[in-house]
């Protein structure tokens, strides 16, 4: 067929990947690599922790120049170059270059424009002192703003992660640091707990967090909330969300999918089997659901633009979907997660049950001990594993490693129960947190030890009008008391069964879980019926709204 010509829309995670890709694989191909910016290949993922200062070089950001990538992968690389039509019927780009239009012919198309920051349309957005975070050139104007007018109070619009990421940053700049959130908390595509745990660490850092409020005015020195309240502020971030570029595949009549993103099949081909499409800008499969959605992150935009390529060149290769596994930063703790969220799969229409470990990330004798909040979330029907989240100092993105593993494979919670993970004292304990997270879910399942989520054994009891048996010790339970709930600590259990309510269908509430098991089992053996545990016991519920703790 002689030389192929492969140009790629892009160039980032997805579209430098496929270059190089591109020419590993084909040595004679012509490779052309279009980008709208003035950098290709940097590393956007890191421009939080430049700002920060925890990165300390600008240049470690750029992973590789125009003259690199043609030094290296013979790719012409056209740095300030906008792809403005595709005419598919003449296989030619055509794009906007600083000293006019030029035509560029392909036989085969990437298409990895990824996305680009949402921008709402408020009165102020337009001042000098607003920012959004993307790029090279964003990340610069915020490190000159902030040598050059040396601000003192940041607002944050956005709880997601670059949001957090920059929350952390800013602080560590000596800023006083606003968060604002629309939705009722903080890291949205986690469950709702592991939402306030976030918080709660932000707010222990110093952060101000204002949730269920919205930006409404920007002015010079100040950000008015769509509450009325107004917050100082001499710099705001924007980071509301990212939205996928698609007016060029609009315009060049590419199918574009329910959830906002380029349609493609296993081989990443659009409805042109000339054009493909990869990274931020495509709709994907989540391996778990099922289900078509997007999954913004550098992981599987990577991927894709490799499989992209190999098969733009004659490969045969499958992308299969993604999990949507995520993890952040935020101060001196993690917040990880993968696959289902609780809510994420009760909204799939599956039977969700959660099991939830709070322990420490190794053996507690030995120095360096911290908790680790761990939540795993299975199918009901036949065990399999959905996801999971956790949050904690150290050895979150570990467990979380695990269950990605773990779906990938289509595991269920039995198999969870039998792996054999590394432990001695400064690394773990002998069953890991997700040996006992598995055990509770067997343990739900085989109706040994029937237990719900904090969530759902709240609407549970609200209407069944079931009784709860707080048997959290005296101490812990005069910290944050129940209100409505008989409380009998687990080690009197068998001493005070006389007071333990018969009428009715009891909840046991303990601190984390535990002792609501060991008392399930003694009741149940004093003849006790209709007893459920409380997955997580308090830790678990109190950042469940609903519960009514007096803390």
């Amino acid at each position: 067929m002689g030389q192929k010509r492969i140009v790629i829309i892009g160039g980032v995670a997805a579209g430098a990947t496929a270059a190089a890709r591109a020419r590993r694989l084909d040595e004679t191909a012509e490779i052309t690599l279009l980008e709208k910016g003035p950098y290709v290949s940097f590393a956007n993922c890191g421009l939080p922790y430049f700002l920060s200062g925890d990165i300390k070089r600008r240049s470690s950001l750029l992973l590789q120049t125009p003259e690199g990538f043609f030094g290296r992968y013979r790719v012409n690389v056209q740095t300030k170059t906008e792809a403005i039509d595709i005419l598919r019927d003449e296989r030619v780009v055509v794009a906007r270059k600083p000293d006019g239009e030029v035509r560029i012919p392909y036989d085969k198309l990437i298409l990895a424009q990824g996305g680009s920051p949402v921008v709402p349309p408020l009165p102020g957005v337009d001042l000098p002192h607003v920012f959004k975070l993307w790029t090279i050139p964003d990340m610069d104007r915020i490190q000159k703003h902030l040598e050059e007018q040396k601000p003192q109070h940041a607002v944050i619009a956005g709880g997601g992660f670059i949001g957090l990421e920059m929350a952390e940053a800013l602080k560590a700049r000596g800023l006083a640091v606003t968060v604002v959130e629309l939705a009722p908390r903080v890291m949205i595509t986690m469950d709702p707990e592991f939402g306030a745990m976030a918080e709660a660490g932000l707010r222990s850092s110093g952060v101000d967090v204002r949730t269920s409020v919205g930006l409404a005015e920007i002015t010079n020195d100040a950000v008015r909330l769509s509450d009325g309240s107004s917050i100082v502020a001499d710099i705001v971030l924007l980071s509301v969300g990212v939205r996928p570029e698609l007016a060029l595949a609009k315009k060049a009549g590419i199918e574009i999918g329910t959830s906002g993103g380029v349609v493609v099949n296993e081989r990443l081909e659009t409805n042109d089997p000339d054009i493909y499409a990869a990274g931020d800008m495509v709709e994907i499969v989540q391996k778990v659901s099922g289900k078509r959605v997007r999954i913004p992150l550098a992981g599987p935009a990577n991927r894709q633009g490799r499989i992209a390529a190999t098969n733009a060149l004659g490969g045969r290769m499958a992308y299969r979907g993604a999990l949507g596994t995520s993890v952040v930063k935020i101060f001196g703790h993690t917040a990880a997660s993968t696959g289902l969220s609780e809510k994420a799969a009760k909204d799939a229409g599956i039977d969700a049950g959660v099991a939830y470990v709070f322990k420490d990330q190794h053996v507690a004798y030995y120095p360096g001990a911290s908790m680790l909040s761990f939540k795993l979330v299975y199918d009901r029907k036949d065990g399999r594993v959905l996801g999971a989240q956790a949050y904690g100092e150290k050895g979150v993105e570990k467990r979380i490693d695990v269950i990605a593993v773990a779906l990938q494979g289509r595991m269920t919670v039995d198999d969870l129960s039998e792996f054999d993970l590394a432990y001695a004292p400064p690394f773990n304990s002998a069953n890991d947190p997700v040996n006992l997270a598995s055990f509770i879910a067997q343990n739900a399942l085989s109706g040994y030890s029937p237990s719900l989520g904090p969530a759902e054994a709240l609407e549970t009891i609200r209407k069944t009008g079931a009784t709860i048996l707080d048997v959290r010790t005296v101490g812990e339970q005069g910290r944050a008391p129940l209100a409505g709930a008989v409380h009998i600590p687990a080690d009197e259990i068998r001493d005070r069964l006389e007071e333990v309510p018969r009428e009715k269908p009891l909840f046991v509430l303990s601190k984390d879980g535990f002792l609501g098991h060991t008392t399930l089992q003694v009741l149940k053996a004093n003849g006790w019926k209709g007893v459920t545990n409380v997955a997580g016991g308090y830790l678990a519920a109190r950042w469940v709204e609903g519960w009514a703790f007096k803390v």
